[in-house]
This record gives structure tokens, C-alpha cells and sequence, in this order.
């Protein structure tokens, strides 16, 4: 099947010189390319925490609600002052 892809010319640069060095088709290096990148387990693996980092209690009121951001960021950053 023919298709058109626009590829960054440095990228098609180095497809077309690696394929020149390995004695194969730019088409069969850009497939090459393609399948691995659908068979790569890695690249569909979703982050996972490895364990519980939440803070405080679900039904407690949030402390920062009723902060402005200038207040907000002073808590948050009130002990580099120290430093």
C-alpha cells in the first residue's frame, strides 16, 4: 500500500544513510522502524505507583481551599526561608 508521511528531513537523512550502510530499502528500514515501535511492550506500559502516597483523610476539609495562590505558595515554601 503507498502512503506519504512527512518525516523530518534530518530523521529521512539518516533512514536513507542507514539504509545505504546496511544494504536495504528505505522502505524496508521505515517498516522496520514501525514494527518495532507496535511490538515495544514499554511503550504501552501504563505508570504504576508502588504504593500509597496520599495525604490525609478523604472526609477532612481542604486547608488550601480558601488560600490564595500568593498564601498558598508562602506555605508551601515558608521553610526554604530558613536555608
Amino acid at each position: 500500500m503507498k502512503t506519504t508521511i512527512d518525516i523530518h528531513d534530518e530523521l529521512l537523512a539518516r533512514a536513507k544513510l542507514h539504509a545505504k550502510k546496511t544494504g536495504r530499502t528505505l522502505r524496508s528500514v521505515v517498516e522496520d522502524g514501525i514494527r518495532k515501535t507496535l511490538s515495544d511492550k514499554q511503550s504501552t506500559k501504563r505508570y504504576k505507583m508502588s504504593r500509597n502516597l496520599t495525604v490525609g483523610n478523604p472526609g477532612d476539609p481542604n486547608p488550601f481551599e480558601n488560600l490564595s495562590w500568593e498564601d498558598t505558595r508562602e506555605m508551601i515554601y515558608e521553610d526554604w526561608s530558613r536555608v
